[in-house]
């Protein structure tokens, strides 16, 4: 290690009170960005409720409705790694610009979508935008964040993703509710979304550019300028030093793609704990549960208009799980935070196979396989993802953050896929039971990983994560 890597190592993030003004701006910054947050989690939960309706109007069969679910999933791993390219190239700011506009054009069109094919093009299209999404607003966040309040704000994100959701579900069963069975109505549940992306597009217009990709571009004045918005004048400076002497470290390595990947083995050995991160947090299942939900538990035993309203539920439950996440990323570290939501999770769909494998048909199963997904959510939301989400962000180098996130991301989102596809035909197959068995299964192999492999990341500057994780690696 050298002399420079000693510095930056040893450099102990200044802290001090922020000024009224400054955390107001922090605080405008990461809500606009959020609304990015937002899209994902209202995109990704529509269609839990539009898809009965839309199945009678499309004439959607097993194998189409898995289609037109995953074709989204599909995108956003595509979204995932180019919008992390984008982003390391072109800059933050602009990448969530983009992606607005994409997160317009998707919703409008599988609003309007006279086909199954029109469809599923829309989806993909909306999925390149949640791909993006899932990525460079998490980077944003993190890199213009507080070293002790980035925890905070990064799953400020997450909260927006299950908002998003809560948002989904309760707007689907009003609107069922109001249109009953009228033709059509889930095309009102899809325009919905039209409305924050148009927030998102001109609120990030006027928002800064993140201050650690400027400074990887060497655009020092530029990124003091950003810091000084969100910081006190001491710190900024003191912030913008550490950043700096890394920006020039890595223009040096010529960190920042997949060939300095396999020519730098500290760097593959920490895209293999990336990859792994990313599988933990989707081979739980959770979104069998946001996709399929009211499937689910009409499954266990609701009627279908009940289990609509019931899956509210879920909704609520993920975003009052959230916040005590967020509460609790301040004060415990990642690392058992994950391992915990692991435990949680695996015995909650260990007890929803049990039940619907021992419970006959009617209320009591239905309540009691209610209650197993409310509780899977609390720990899930309230633990595995936003420390999934935050430490993906924390973890890579500067100048090929979101690169790196991005190419994780692309896991993520491909996991998520063939879930997605395959949860209705393994139903089918196999029943209800065994298919939540099979997670269980997945549940006790990531517990393992998470133990074994995952770092720390609680209470440390990025750069100072940085200089720990390539000497533990290296």
């Amino acid at each position: 290690m050298n002399v420079r890597d000693d510095a930056i190592q040893a450099t102990a993030p200044v802290t001090d009170q922020p000024s009224p003004a400054v955390s107001r701006r922090l605080r405008l910054i990461t809500i606009i960005a959020t609304f990015g947050g937002l899209l994902f989690g209202y995109d990704t939960g529509v269609i839990n409720g539009a898809l009965p309706y839309m199945s009678k109007d499309l004439g959607l069969n097993s194998v189409t409705e898995g289609m037109v679910t995953s074709s989204l999933l599909l995108g956003a791993a595509l979204g995932a790694v180019a919008g992390g390219r984008l982003s390391d190239a072109r800059g933050r700011r602009r990448t969530i610009l983009t992606l607005a506009v994409l997160f317009f054009v998707g919703a409008l069109g599988a609003t309007l979508a006279p086909t199954t094919a029109v469809m599923i093009v829309a989806r993909f299209v909306l999925g390149l935008a949640v791909g993006g999404a899932s990525v460079t607003v998490p980077v944003y966040l993190a890199e213009i964040s507080p070293a002790e309040r980035r925890g905070a704000l990064v799953t400020r994100n997450e909260l927006m993703i299950v908002s998003g959701q809560l948002l989904a579900f309760t707007s689907n069963a009003v609107i069922a509710n109001v249109g009953s069975e009228s033709g059509g109505i889930w095309r009102w549940m899809l325009v919905i979304a039209t409305v924050p992306a148009v927030v998102l597009w001109f609120g990030m217009l006027v928002m800064p550019e993140s201050p650690r990709w400027l400074a990887s571009r060497t655009r020092f004045n530029e990124a003091l300028e950003v810091l000084r918005q969100v910081r006190s004048q001491q710190r900024a400076e003191a912030e913008l030093a550490e950043v700096s002497a890394l920006a020039v470290k890595e223009e040096q390595e010529k960190l920042g793609g997949w060939q300095d990947m396999r020519a730098t083995p500290w760097l593959r050995k920490l895209m293999f704990v990336g990859f792994g991160i990313a599988i933990v947090q989707q081979i739980t299942g959770v979104n069998t549960i946001m996709y399929y939900g009211t499937q689910i538990l009409s499954d266990a035993g609701f009627a279908s208009d009940t289990a609509l309203t019931a899956n509210i539920a879920n909704g609520v439950i993920s975003v009052l799980a959230t916040f005590v996440g967020i509460w609790l990323l301040g004060r415990v570290d990642r690392r058992p935070m994950l391992m915990t939501g692991q435990i949680g999770t695996t015995l909650a769909l260990l007890f929803i196979g049990v039940f619907s494998l021992v419970l006959p048909t009617g209320d009591g199963r239905a309540y009691a396989v209610l209650a197993m997904t409310v509780t899977f959510l609390a720990f899930q939301q309230g633990a595995i993802s936003p420390v999934t989400w935050l430490m993906l962000s924390e973890i890579f180098p500067m100048r090929m953050r979101g690169f790196g996130m991005g190419v994780a991301a692309v896991v993520l989102w491909l996991t998520n896929f063939v879930i997605g596809l395959v949860f209705p035909s393994l139903v089918s197959a196999i029943g209800i039971s065994n298919t939540f068995f099979l997670f269980v299964v997945a549940g006790i192999f990531s517990l393992t990983f998470v133990k074994l492999y995952v770092p720390e990341t609680k209470g440390r500057t990025l750069e100072t994560l940085e200089a720990e994780l390539r000497a533990r690696f290296s």
